[in-house]
């Protein structure tokens, strides 16, 4: 059945039940007034059978006329009961006029009435309230709508499983709700032509724009579009912002609580943004809580995250150690500020620096290191060869290295989707890393953590600042090619996923590769599409979107795993284990010194030759000068 036939359904069997109710509580009411008053006139029963059937007549005809059989049961709400008082009314003032004409009243108590009217609001009641039970377990709640007289105007796309939440939170505010919403458009069609706490469906994703149009004929103004629940994903997003563009409609996300209701402005985060999942914290927790937690990078987009996740699971102390001052100070800020009961320290220094790690190691005695430092601009880092090599891999080595002679037991690498068949120095720096932290750990007893993902929204250098930048600016919009795509994450679900990670692998003196479940490659071309719709504007039109080509290093895909690494789930949702193993020279350890070294002199040609050698999936092209 589809859901506009269950919908018909559903109204349908509402309205029989409303009018049964009707009949019966007549009934009952008639019979009881009678039984008051020592039993029934003669031929009573005919003029009770005739105001029985009148009234359920008059309440099948009220009910219909006041959209009563629309409500959706099992998230009724004040409005609906609302609604039914007034149906009832309705139907009783239509009620008297008829009997009136039909005989005058005459043989009807006129007291049966009122009685009536209370069984008949009492059994519909009694049935929303069993629905509502079955669905809530909550059969009482009952919610006033206050919303303000200046509360702006809004089109609401939630499902209807969720709408009522987010409805009930919208309204339940002291100050009254900050947005009147005027319909509700059911992403997946259900419940169409009902009515979820008052509030109409007026039709499924595809009716977007028709609704928009109408209501801003009638309001004189083009109502926002309140995006909430699962509508927020990218399945839906995309065809959201089509219409709402052509609608000239400013977009909104709605969360169901949180200050203001919830009502901020769409990010590019919600354009990307997938089914929610839903992780085991207890494990981070009993990983972090108490422990000293050591994180290189602490001031980047990735190092941040994970210190802020880090914090919360009530670690001994926390370090953060970085290279750039202002990062670090803007993280030691921001973490002060969320988390003062615990004690974080800021260290300045390079990951480079061998004996600024080692000193500080040796000084905080941290439980765990988790390692985010890294130069990652692809087209910077083919013109900057050697220090991608020095940090990328130098940094990286210098790390495990000290964290092996304090005795750290545990070690989390943050690796990139680039490390994967690299055509560029950072991804072969990436990839070599891999394979030394492998080396590093089976030569002691350190368990190593190594996990690889794409790129992380809103990161620095990333594409969508730069979509930004460019739209605020008037365009154009600058793509490398039309037909790339990159995989995309927001920088709180990779953090929890790289902690949820370092949870699985304990074996001390062994490496595990992971790698994120990034869900579907994303086309770069949609995204910068999408961003530009967000301002209410059509992408082409008044945004130009300009080909520039592949810049040095950059391909068209990425991918997460090599063709021969094997890939298996280890129960955590998001997750998978990599089995990987590279075969190494017998001279590797002595080539990566080399390479080190190369490195230092800046000696760049030689370094990309020892580069290519240890990781042979590397094939450098010409370099740019």
């Amino acid at each position: 059945m589809t859901p506009r036939n269950e919908a018909r359904r559903a109204m349908a069997l509402t309205l029989a039940f409303d009018t049964m109710a009707a009949t019966i509580a007549m009934a009952v009411a008639i019979s009881i007034r009678w039984l008051a008053t020592n039993g029934a006139p003669p031929d009573a029963w005919r003029s009770g059978a005739m105001a029985t059937i009148t009234f359920a007549m008059v309440a099948l005809t009220a009910f219909y006329i006041m959209r009563v059989h629309r409500q959706v049961w099992r998230h009724a709400g004040w409005p609906d009961a609302v609604k039914i008082i007034q149906g009832v009314c309705v139907a009783t003032l239509m009620f008297l006029p008829i009997m009136f004409l039909w005989n005058r009243l005459v043989g009807f108590p006129r007291s049966a009435i009122i009685i009536a009217d209370i069984l008949w609001l009492s059994l519909l009641f009694l049935g929303r309230m069993v629905a509502l039970a079955r669905s809530t377990n909550r059969p009482f709640q009952i919610f006033f709508s206050n919303a303000r007289a200046d509360a702006p105007i809004a089109v609401l796309i939630a499902k209807a499983t969720e709408a009522p939440a987010i409805l009930r939170k919208v309204n339940e505010n002291d100050e009254g709700a900050r947005v009147r919403i005027l319909g509700l458009i059911e992403p997946d069609g259900v419940e169409l032509g009902r009515a979820i706490r008052g509030v109409p469906v007026m039709g499924g994703l595809d009716d977007l724009g028709k609704v928009l149009d109408v209501l801003s004929v009638r309001y004189g103004k083009t109502p926002l579009v309140a995006v909430a629940g699962v509508a927020r994903e990218r399945v839906y997003m995309t065809r959201i912002l089509e219409e709402a563009a052509n609608q000239k409609a400013e977009i909104m996300t709605l969360e169901a609580g949180g200050e203001g209701n919830g009502m901020l402005p769409v990010r590019p985060s919600d354009l990307l943004r997938r089914r929610e999942r839903v992780l085991d914290s207890r494990p981070v927790g009993e990983l972090i809580e108490g422990s000293n937690v050591f994180v290189t990078g602490g001031g980047g987009t990735i190092g941040s995250e994970l210190a802020r996740q880090c914090a919360r699971m009530n670690p001994a102390s926390l370090t953060i150690f970085d290279a750039s001052e202002y990062n670090l100070y803007e993280a030691d800020l921001a973490l002060r500020n969320e988390f003062p009961n615990i004690d974080i320290h800021t260290e300045l220094g390079d990951v480079r620096d061998s004996h600024r790690v080692t000193s500080l190691m040796q000084a905080i005695q941290p439980d765990i290191v988790i390692h985010a430092a890294a130069l990652k601009h692809v087209p910077l880092m083919e013109r900057n060869v050697c220090e991608a090599i020095l940090t990328n891999v130098g940094g990286a080595l210098q790390t495990a290295r000290a964290a092996v002679d304090c005795k750290v037991g545990k070690l989390v690498f943050v690796s990139t989707d680039k490390a994967v068949n690299p055509d560029n120095v950072m991804g072969a720096t990436k990839r070599l890393a891999e394979i030394a932290m492998t080396r590093q750990a089976e030569a002691s007893d350190l368990a190593v953590s190594m996990v690889r993902f794409g790129n992380v929204l809103g990161s620095s250098g990333s594409v969508v600042p730069l979509f930004e930048r460019q739209i605020a600016n008037g365009g154009p919009v600058t793509l490398t090619h039309p037909d790339v795509t990159r995989y995309f994450m927001t920088v709180e679900e990779a953090s929890a996923l790289v902690l949820q990670s370092a949870t699985h692998n304990g074996m001390p003196g062994t490496a595990s590769l992971y790698v994120l479940d990034m869900g579907e490659p994303v086309k770069i071309k949609a995204l910068a599409e999408a961003m530009i719709r967000l301002k209410g504007l059509v992408p082409g039109r008044d945004i130009e979107i300009r080909t520039t080509g592949l810049r040095p290093g950059e391909k068209m895909h990425e991918m997460l795993t090599y063709n021969h690494e094997e890939v298996y789930a280890i129960g955590i949702e998001g997750i998978y284990k990599v089995g990987s193993r590279q075969v190494v020279a017998n001279d590797f350890d002595e080539q990566l010194d080399e390479l080190l070294d190369m490195a230092r002199q800046r000696r760049r040609k030689e370094a990309i030759e020892i580069l290519s050698r240890l990781v042979p999936e590397y094939k450098p092209k010409r370099m740019p000068a």
